[in-house]
This record gives C-alpha cells, structure tokens and sequence, in this order.
C-alpha cells in the first residue's frame, strides 16, 4: 500500500525572491535597513496623504526589480512538490508572482499581501493593470488617478495600515491548520497575521521547519531551523521529501 503523502503548507517572504535579485526588506541589506524613510512609501496613512510620497512610490514601482525577475532554484524546487502530487499549498507574503511565474498552479497560491502587477482606485474601487498605470507615468504623470474617477491610485498590495483580504487570511488559516508539515521560507516570522500561521501549524503539531538568514520568534518551538542559503536548502529539502514518498 502506497504511504499517504503529507499535506504541505508552505509560507514564503522575501528572502526566497533575494536571489532572483529582489532585495528583502529588514535583511542586512534590505530595503528598509538601509533607508528607514522608505517604509512610508509602504505606509497607508503617508501614502493617501502626501503626493510627494506617491510619486516616489510610482517612480519604485517603475524600478522594481520584479519585472524582470525570473525564478530562482527555491521557486522551482517547490513547484517539483505539486508535480509529484503532494498536497501543497503557498501563502505567500511577497507580491512578485514568481511562484506563479515557477510554474506553481496560481489557484494554490495565496497572496496575503496582494500583487504588484494590478492597481485598485481608492475611490471608486475600479481596478486596473500596473503596466498602464506605469505606462501614464512614463508619459509625464507622476501620480496617475483613476481615469473614472479622478481618485488615488494604488498598487494591488497590502500597505501597513490597511487590513488583509479577510477571505485570504480565512483560507490560509485553514491551510495552516490542515498541514502536516509546515515550512516558512525567508520570512522574519514579525509581520503578523502572516507570521501567525506558522502559531497556528504548530499548534496542530504539524512538522514546522523554519527557513531564514536571521533568527526569528519560532525558533525555540520549530522542530528544525535551517540557516542554509535558502537557493540550495530548499533543493534539497524538497529531494528529501521526494524521496521520503516516492510515487
């Protein structure tokens, strides 16, 4: 009789996107660490406020290195995962589609933070793509509104101050709960509710393997902390389970 392969759960940060040449954000040479002003061009309350911070985000989101990031070794050992048949599923806090862009089936990954690639009015709620919301800045527009409406424009991102998508954060819940072996891969385990998963898997005494550079709050608790580059621990994390449940 053929063992029963685990459910797999698996919650990702940007430290997995770092070697597809996406910088992270509170990494020794993150975004944030090294301009601490930048985090309010990811601040909701700024960001509504002060035009001088929306054009300095139009002009991040027109640099952002995503657009031309492809997927690094991470990404597509994971996608080996859901090939092989295991019950798997990514919550994601990254916007940057490389799983998707991995190949991994887009209705099997959660994007709790959103994605960078649409944009949503303030106003009226109507929602476009980035790329011509972009393509108004490179014309001349440094802070594009709503063509509808005339309202502020953002990204399809989760910025702080606003709340997650309730059926989202519901379904990746869920998810947590149900696993049998949880990984969090390039996540600092601080930005709640998303680090909260990783509580709610291990309270269900799912097998939890932390993955990251930097020591984080789950440490103590997780039955293995990784400090492997993340571009070769990952490989080989997902060979093992392969071979752990062969077909």
């Amino acid at each position: 009789m053929t063992e029963r392969k685990p459910m797999i759960a698996i919650l990702t940060g940007a430290g997995i996107s770092t070697d597809s040449g996406i910088p992270d954000f509170r990494g020794p040479q993150g975004v944030w660490t090294r301009d601490p002003d930048a985090e309010k061009l990811f601040t909701y309350e700024h960001y509504l406020a002060d035009p001088a911070v929306r054009r300095k985000s139009w002009l991040a989101r027109r640099d952002n290195a995503a657009w031309q990031a492809q997927p690094n070794p991470a990404h597509l050992a994971l996608v080996e995962l859901e090939r092989a048949g295991f019950p798997v599923r990514i919550i994601t806090q990254n916007i940057d589609g490389l799983h998707q862009k991995a190949g991994f089936s887009a209705r099997k990954v959660i994007e709790l933070h959103g994605t960078m690639f649409t944009v949503r009015c303030m106003g009226c709620g109507e929602q476009g793509t980035m790329r011509d919301a972009l393509d108004r800045v490179e014309a001349g527009d440094p802070d594009p509104s709503c063509l509808s409406c005339g309202g502020i424009l953002k990204a399809g991102t989760v910025m702080f101050g606003e709340n997650l998508d309730g059926q989202k954060l519901s379904d990746a819940a869920a998810i947590a709960k149900a696993c049998q072996v949880f990984w969090a891969i390039g996540t600092s385990l601080t930005v709640q509710p998303a680090s909260s998963m990783c509580a709610v898997a291990l309270a269900e005494g799912a097998l939890t393997t932390i993955v990251n550079a930097q020591p984080t709050p789950y440490d103590g608790v997780a039955d293995e902390v990784v400090r492997e580059p993340i571009g070769t621990a990952v490989p080989r994390m997902v060979r093992e389970l392969l071979a752990a449940h062969p077909d």
